[in-house]
């Protein structure tokens, strides 16, 4: 699964860049070294969406931004049709904010287990406490270490645990589309301040398909003139994919940074497209 992931995921960055040039599959499978019909296979069944559907996604994206202004790139997409009434919906998530009193002692006191599992979009670290899921991060191959300490740092204080059986559990209810049961929720814990919490769950609302800016997401939460400090709440967020982040876009529709790698943002939206389509 890892394998596959940076084979699609260095095709997606190299798309974003060069879509413009309508590159033929026979010329992808050239530069991804590979024949044209592993490749056609390899893509679809990852993404759902074949190499040139999703040239065409993306060339259509660009077109309708340039001619929307005041839409961001998926929802001009979505009015275009490129998806149906999909039956496909968000995991359903039942959060809560831990006590301000933890996030203020910077989890002291507070025993966190950890584990890193395989995803579509690379190796997963989950975090998770006797509350829930409280962590979620992606690493690079060799990037391990980095991450961890990346998701420490948040509450240095808090005692550290490996231990990959805990967290597994939610390690396949988030990455099993299948999995996902409305009457059996997954359980989420927020560690932050009341004003990040807001921010996150406003994320929460934000449909598969759909995106919001940060703008939007001020006005949302009461306070239209905080746009700069919600980008800094989103970009704290602990809880990537599941708390989706990735749907936050620029005011202009442009695709903004992402804590875990632009390109990984790119590829999970592109796994959400497919993943639209398909239903």
């Amino acid at each position: 699964m890892l394998d596959d992931y940076a084979t699609v995921r260095e095709l997606i960055a190299h798309l974003s860049g060069s879509y413009r040039d309508q590159p033929s599959l026979e010329a992808l499978a050239q530069k991804m070294r590979m024949s044209p019909e592993h490749l056609q296979r390899l893509f679809t069944r990852w993404a759902g969406l074949s190499p040139k559907a999703f040239i065409q996604a993306l060339t259509l994206n660009h077109a309708r931004t340039l001619l929307d202004e005041n839409a961001s790139v998926l929802d001009a997409a979505l009015e275009s049709g490129l998806s149906g009434p999909g039956r496909l919906h968000d995991l359903f998530v039942t959060h809560e904010g831990m006590p301000p009193g933890a996030y203020k002692m910077r989890g002291e006191g507070l025993q966190i287990a950890y584990g890193f599992h395989p995803s579509p979009f690379g190796l997963a670290l989950l975090m998770v406490t006797e509350f829930g899921l409280c962590g979620l991060a992606f690493a690079d191959p060799g990037e391990e270490a980095k991450a961890l300490a990346d998701m420490k740092s948040r509450w240095p204080y808090a005692q550290y645990t490996e231990d990959s059986a805990r967290t597994a559990p939610a390690a396949a209810k988030i990455f099993a589309e299948p999995r996902f049961r409305p009457g059996e929720p997954l359980r989420v814990t927020f560690i932050g301040t009341d004003f990040e919490i807001r921010v996150w769950e406003t994320l929460l609302k934000i449909p598969v398909g759909k995106a919001s800016t940060y703008g939007a997401i001020a006005e949302h939460i009461g306070s239209p003139k905080a746009a700069r400090a919600v980008g800094a709440a989103v970009g704290k967020n602990p809880l990537s994919f599941v708390v989706p982040c990735h749907r936050v876009v620029g005011s202009n529709g442009a695709l903004t940074g992402y804590h875990w790698g632009l390109t990984r943002k790119r590829a999970i939206l592109g796994w959400e497209a497919g993943a639209v389509m398909r239903n």
